[in-house]
């Protein structure tokens, strides 16, 4: 059985992005938070935090967890008030991929909790094909993805041009493709790899990174090149025109999905996202 108390520990930890403020959260010191965190590794053979200048980041083990973990937690607290008669707070989950940007949704969540404070937003970032089978398998209620073009119905859709880019000091060497890239399973990471393969340039991945933050750290560092849409492509990156050199990357789309028969908090929240992706959609067409 994994323990309640330490599993709401790992929670606090990557929802805060530190043990201090997790400990903060759950009132206990940073030295038991990570007593915690260490039992429950323990317990499950994997490491489940990376720790590094940055902050703290989940592996990919703990990723996995963190969504078994939010279930198992917000079943306790349902549990919990069907027993002492207080209702349970709604909760909407959401996911959303790794490379796109959180913080870019920040204006829509705050209004969205601002607007219904009595739910609770679980957000949970991970790969578009891992977000849609989660949805598939009823464990979120809205979900933002990559995609094929046109490979299935959907609440909205957006289209999505792809680029090769690097850092914007850097200068690519004409042999080998030095890849930065997403983890396997990646949708850019396959594209930018069979558009190599076609033209018979040999690629290695040279960098791998679950997070967009990382994967335009490593560009701008000038570790490699990488496939990337055009919204994620800011000051510090440039895009790589020679066609012999860099091929055409075919489009991918973005969509939002959402369960069935959805609650009217999460009808809410769909549409706000609906409605920032059209704003942002606006904004890479006329850039």
């Amino acid at each position: 059985m994994l323990d309640m108390d330490l599993l709401k520990a790992f929670v606090s930890v990557v929802d805060a992005g530190g043990f201090t403020r997790a400990g903060e959260r759950v009132h206990r010191t940073q030295s038991t938070v990570s007593q915690q965190i260490r039992r429950l590794e323990d317990q499950l053979g994997h490491q489940l935090l990376v720790r590094d200048t940055r902050g703290v980041t989940p592996t990919a083990e703990g990723e996995r967890l963190l969504g078994y973990a939010r279930q198992i937690l917000a079943l306790g607290a349902e549990a919990r008030a069907a027993l002492t008669g207080a209702p349970p707070p709604r909760v909407v989950r959401l996911g959303i991929p790794d490379d796109f940007a959180l913080v870019a949704l920040t204006g829509v969540i705050a209004e969205f909790v601002r607007a219904r404070p009595g739910v609770r937003l679980a957000v949970t970032c991970g790969l578009s094909r891992d977000l849609s089978s989660a949805m598939v398998r009823g464990e979120l209620d809205i979900v933002l993805m990559k995609r094929e073009p046109g490979s299935g119905p959907a609440e909205a859709v957006w289209p999505e041009r792809l680029y090769w880019v690097a850092g914007r000091d850097a200068a690519p060497a004409p042999g080998t493709v030095e890849l930065v890239a997403f983890r396997q399973g990646c949708l850019y990471r396959n594209r930018a790899v069979q558009a190599l393969e076609k033209i018979g340039r040999p690629w290695r991945i040279a960098y791998e990174c679950p997070s967009l933050i990382g994967i335009e750290a490593a560009l701008a560092g000038g570790l490699g090149v990488a496939v990337l849409n055009a919204r994620s492509i800011g000051p510090r990156l440039r895009v790589l025109d020679d066609p012999d050199l860099w091929p055409p990357v075919p489009p991918t789309e973005l969509t939002l999905l959402v369960a069935e028969r959805p609650c009217a908090a999460t009808r809410d929240l769909a549409g706000l996202i609906i409605s920032f992706c059209d704003r942002e959609a606006g904004l890479e067409h006329a850039a």
